[in-house]
């Protein structure tokens, strides 16, 4: 075999293995029919099989059979006033053939006929013929010398007189092959009619199950934003799956409102309560600083529940920025923004509120994008006080600047604790932390991530995470560059 058709062969044969699941329902059904096929037709065969054997030895002990009875009735026609031993010999050579043998032995154990073809014969065929067959009335099949025999012996009575014993033997070793050939012949078409068989299922399965793959890739696409707009559709598909496919569109309806409403309950609650909290923080910082006659046990007691209101007030407005996000309301005005500008101001800005050093890698390189400049440097403020969180006190963080392609891309380093990498792909959604105790202390409320990975992408964007525990994180915003900027 070539080459190059050895290393397709093989290409199709791992592309093949790759292909095959055991637990999907394709395989099964394909193999559980297949082996009620291949059992049906291999049980079809088996007594195809026996039964055209039994005929054959069925058709051969008959054939020996008419030859016992009828060799008396042969050798009285034949010895008509004569002596009966002057019948023996014609009635063998009419009733014997090339694999027919007779032969009679007289009471006193010498043979006085035989068939021609015996004559060519070693004694010792005869002999073993003879003790193969002795004491057997009905005829059976002996194996001598590597040769199938159907034999019989009977003794022989002619017009009253007991002329001895006759023997009958049929060499039938040539049927046997060719039955054995038929058989072999059989297994091979079983075999090759099975393979097609299953060929012809799995891919009649397959085609079955396609409106099944279908509605998978449909489903996979939809998101939370698409419940209430998306309805899959199947019409040419069994009725069964047109079934499910109604079933889950009423699905995605108590989806969609359930959505909604969980989206204004959460829009309404953080409004409603946002007012009252924020007079609530403007009162206590109010006391806090006309109160000159308060304990320090109770300034202290202020100072906290200050500090916890103005946490609530910006949860409250977080959880309201997410919900006008999701409506479609919360407005974004992108024009060119300069980066380099926006990156000194907020480095400014996280240096004053966190007392931490913010090391900004100003390359001299302007680089513009195309952004709501609020709310990116919104967004760069929630990565520089995640990475003032978490990240030991003497440590700086770290802004980097570049150009890729099309893309603007901020880098925003710490050389703080690290996040696991089971956490890494999920501290984007809301309300998630790694660590609970460790959120607590922070103050963290789990929707910083959330607000700039949505705040992101409504820009056009993306924003990725890498990190190493111990070592550090790298969050990474990739934002389009303006249609003004060179490439």
């Amino acid at each position: 075999m070539p080459l190059f058709l050895f290393d397709r062969l093989r290409h199709s044969v791992r592309q093949l293995q790759g292909n095959i699941d055991p637990h999907s329902l394709r395989f099964r059904l394909t193999v559980g029919v297949a082996a009620v096929a291949a059992l049906g037709m291999g049980g079809v065969a088996l007594w195809t099989s026996w039964k055209m054997q039994d005929l054959l030895i069925v058709t051969h002990k008959q054939k020996v059979q008419y030859l016992v009875d009828r060799f008396p009735e042969d050798v009285e026609r034949y010895s008509e006033m004569k002596s009966a031993q002057v019948g023996l010999q014609p009635a063998i050579d009419r009733l014997g053939a090339n694999n027919i043998w007779l032969w009679v032995k007289d009471t006193r154990g010498r043979v006085v006929a035989q068939s021609m073809a015996l004559e060519g014969r070693s004694d010792n065929t005869r002999m073993l013929l003879t003790q193969a067959s002795q004491n057997w009335i009905v005829p059976r099949i002996s194996r001598l010398n590597d040769r199938d025999f159907m034999v019989c012996s009977v003794p022989l009575k002619v017009k009253g007189t007991d002329l001895g014993q006759l023997y009958v033997a049929q060499d039938i070793t040539e049927d046997r092959e060719m039955f054995a050939g038929t058989i072999r012949s059989l297994g091979i078409a079983s075999l090759l009619a099975i393979a097609l068989m299953t060929v012809a299922i799995a891919v009649y399965v397959r085609r079955s199950l396609r409106p099944l793959c279908q509605f998978d890739r449909l489903t996979a696409k939809i998101s939370a934003e698409d419940l209430g707009q998306i309805q899959i559709s199947l019409d040419r598909a069994p009725s069964e799956v047109r079934k499910l496919t109604q079933t889950f569109n009423m699905m995605l309806d108590r989806l969609s409102q359930s959505w909604e409403q969980q989206r204004q309950f959460m829009g309404n609650v953080s409004h409603e309560l946002r007012t009252p909290l924020t007079l609530v923080s403007g009162y206590l910082q109010s006391t806090l600083r006309r109160g000159n006659n308060l304990t320090e046990p109770q300034r202290e007691a202020l100072s906290i529940a200050a500090s916890e209101a103005d946490r609530t007030v910006r949860l409250l407005q977080d959880l309201l920025d997410l919900a006008r996000a999701d409506r479609g309301y919360l407005p974004f005005h992108l024009e060119p923004v300069e980066l380099n500008e926006l990156l000194s101001e907020v480095a400014n800005m996280g240096r004053q509120y966190a007392q931490r050093e913010i090391i900004w890698n100003d390359r001299g390189t302007l680089i513009k994008v195309k952004a709501d400049r609020d709310r990116l440097q919104q967004v760069l403020i929630n990565l520089i006080d995640n990475a003032v969180k978490y990240s030991p006190s003497g440590e700086a963080v770290t802004l980097h600047l570049e150009r890729c392609d099309r893309e603007a891309i901020v880098r925003v380093c710490d050389r703080g604790v690290g996040i696991p990498l089971q956490h890494q792909s999920r501290i984007f959604e809301r309300f998630y932390r790694c660590d609970e105790d460790r959120c607590r202390t922070t103050g963290g409320s789990g929707l910083g991530l959330a607000i700039v990975k949505t705040l992101v992408e409504e820009m056009g964007g993306r924003v990725t995470v890498r990190s190493t525990l111990g070592e550090g994180s790298i969050f990474s915003v990739f934002l389009p560059l303006d249609s003004s900027e060179k490439i």
